[in-house]
């Protein structure tokens, strides 16, 4: 199918098994960080931090710390899955592997192969998220069923994040250069996207400026999706990043056609 001069098809899922498929054969060892992650930052941060800060006023209600941050783990994770394997995963696949080449060389388009790694790192970040979702909600701090929203935000996330992730790899040259657009674009995220700490305690310019990042919005959503807090902004955040994702997706795909054309 000739979408926006793509020629992208269904057998984009091929690329996705065979991630797939290279997946499993390892999947203890990768299961076994988006378990043990949420422990560790809720005893670290609920144990640690959260017992000097009392309470936390957010959109009217009182919470505790470990309440407010916890919903943040899971969109920070599902950034992280997705950036990461479209960048450094998705580098060694293409140049040092020649997965690219050896995909290319069957009936599968460039497209194809871009669009499937993309999927492939957004199905990791809902994976992430899901079982995130299952050991947080042990901890009794989300709120059903409001809370299984969490499981499409992360796919949705994955696809932007994924995007973004995949136009830094059509540009750098060398695989360490990634740790360009991390430092220079993600840290400020994490920072700054009211993760760790209410954008309301920013200067106005910075949360006028935080309302840029894509990561503010998701966080935004999960937050309130996993206390139940369910709005019409929403809605504005939605439209913000669906517009946002189907550029960024667009970008990725020409880019990295040049790229590997070239």
């Amino acid at each position: 199918m000739i979408l926006l001069g793509l020629d992208i098809s269904y057998r984009a899922y091929k690329v996705w098994w065979r991630d797939f498929i290279v997946y499993m054969r390892t999947w203890i060892t990768n299961l076994a960080a988006p378990i043990l992650e949420p422990i560790l930052y809720l005893f670290a941060f609920g144990f640690g931090l959260g017992v000097m800060v009392e309470k936390i006023n957010y959109q009217g209600y009182e919470i505790s710390y470990i309440k407010f941050f916890a919903p943040a783990i899971i969109s920070i994770t599902a950034l992280n899955y997705s950036f990461f394997e479209t960048t450094y995963a998705s580098f060694v696949r293409m140049y040092y592997q020649k997965t690219f080449d050896s995909i290319i060389s069957t009936p599968l388009s460039i497209e194809d192969v871009i669009l499937g790694e993309i999927l492939w790192g957004a199905t990791k970040s809902v994976m992430a998220g899901t079982i995130m979702l299952i050991v947080i909600t042990i901890y009794g701090l989300f709120s059903y069923p409001s809370a299984l929203l969490i499981i499409p935000l992360t796919f949705f996330s994955g696809l932007l994040f994924g995007a973004f992730g995949m136009i830094f790899t059509s540009m750098v040259p060398r695989i360490d250069m990634f740790n360009i657009p991390v430092f220079v674009l993600f840290v400020p995220m994490y920072l700054f996207s009211g993760t760790f700490f209410p954008l309301e305690n920013l200067p106005k310019w910075a949360q006028t400026v935080a309302q840029f990042f894509p990561l503010t919005h998701f966080t935004y959503l999960i937050r309130n999706s996993a206390m139940g807090i369910l709005n019409t902004r929403m809605l504005f955040s939605l439209l913000f990043l669906g517009i946002l994702c189907l550029v960024l997706l667009y970008i990725a795909i020409v880019w990295m056609k040049r790229k590997l054309i070239k």
